[in-house]
């Protein structure tokens, strides 16, 4: 006899284990849906940059240095500024400013949030240690690669015994000790 299961329980349990799953699938709060964009707007300006001001120096030095001003005022035309804003699709917004004014056409005076030091290119690359670690490997790499052709050529220019040509044909079994 087939022993029945009670129909009730048991959509009541797989509802419930349903329910459990979805509910598990939305507990975090970075799960990409719906997909954010980053938004960045503006000029980042690194200390490199800003170590390049000096006194004196012309708008197109200023303009060469830091790049095009992101804004420029009809009503204060001795004034560039450099705002910075990033925004990522999930996170905490950053934002700097920089300004720098002139007198006569000619650099006065500047200043602004503290800049970061690298560019967002450089930010990501591996650093000087991770290099040499990798060139140490490559070079080990090579390095067995050679000693492999070495022994191939080894093998390649041993004199070859007809005993090890056709290893399984009769008569070819080395004689036994006496």
């Amino acid at each position: 006899m087939i022993a029945r299961i009670p129909s009730r329980s048991l959509k009541t349990g797989l509802a419930i284990a349903a329910l459990a799953v979805a509910l598990a699938g939305c507990t975090g709060d970075k799960w990409g849906f719906p997909y954010k964009a980053g938004v960045q707007q503006g000029n980042w300006i690194t200390q490199e940059q800003v170590a390049l001001l000096q006194p004196g120096m012309t708008r197109e030095q200023v303009r060469f240095a830091l790049g095009s001003p992101t804004l420029t005022s009809v009503l204060h035309a001795n004034r560039w500024d450099y705002p910075y804003y990033y925004k990522p699709g999930y996170g905490k917004a950053q934002e700097r400013k920089f300004t720098v004014w002139f007198e006569n056409d000619r650099l006065t005076r500047w200043e602004g949030d503290k800049q970061p030091d690298l560019q967002p290119y450089q930010l990501n690359t591996p650093s000087a240690a991770a290099d040499e670690k990798a060139d140490k490997r490559l070079s080990e790499d090579e390095a067995r690669l050679k000693q492999e052709e070495d022994q191939k050529k080894r093998d390649a220019a041993a004199p070859t015994s007809p005993m090890n040509q056709y290893p399984g044909q009769p008569g070819n079994a080395p004689e036994p000790l006496r």
